[in-house]
């Protein structure tokens, strides 16, 4: 179950970013600044060949608890007060909105980092498989290395 401040839920149908931002501001008491992100389906791959579609498989269940969890990380480790995850499941067209993930605050500074956190732990870590559609036929896809790095920015130093 996901926490008060924690909204967080696997999308089936096209999202409207608007209309997600303007339902969590709604919620929000107290907050002086919100940062939002808003990734789009890309129509091309890293290679630069055109991709006409994205689908995201899921496990009922266990992907919704991921990007509930990613959530709660974001709120217990930065100094904000909510955290929304948005993402979007099956058939994603190139242009369209593949996810939404904000983050709200006291002030900008912790909101800013939360957000870039979500993203970093989501584009990584939310329970999906992806598969790319392009003109050639399709491949699944995973976090590449530089994913993986912009992760690794938010790991806790090693004690010595």
């Amino acid at each position: 179950m996901a926490e008060p401040n924690v909204h967080a839920r696997l999308a089936a149908e096209a999202l409207m970013p608007d209309r997600e931002l303007a339902s969590f501001m709604a919620r929000l008491s107290g907050a002086g600044a919100v940062v939002s992100f808003v990734g789009i389906a890309r129509g091309r791959d890293k290679e630069g060949e055109i991709v006409r579609g994205l689908f995201l498989d899921h496990y009922p269940g266990m992907t919704e608890h991921s990007l509930e969890t990613i959530a709660a990380a974001a709120l217990d480790r930065f100094d904000i007060d909510d955290a929304l995850v948005v993402h979007r499941c099956g058939a994603v067209a190139p242009g369209e909105p593949i996810v939404i993930a904000a983050a709200a605050s006291a002030h900008r500074r912790a909101a800013f980092e939360a957000a870039d956190y979500l993203m970093d732990r989501l584009k990584t870590e939310a329970m999906f498989w992806k598969r790319e559609d392009g003109v050639d036929g399709s491949r699944w896809i995973e976090p590449t290395e530089a994913d993986r790095a912009d992760l690794a920015r938010w790991s806790d130093p090693c004690p010595e």
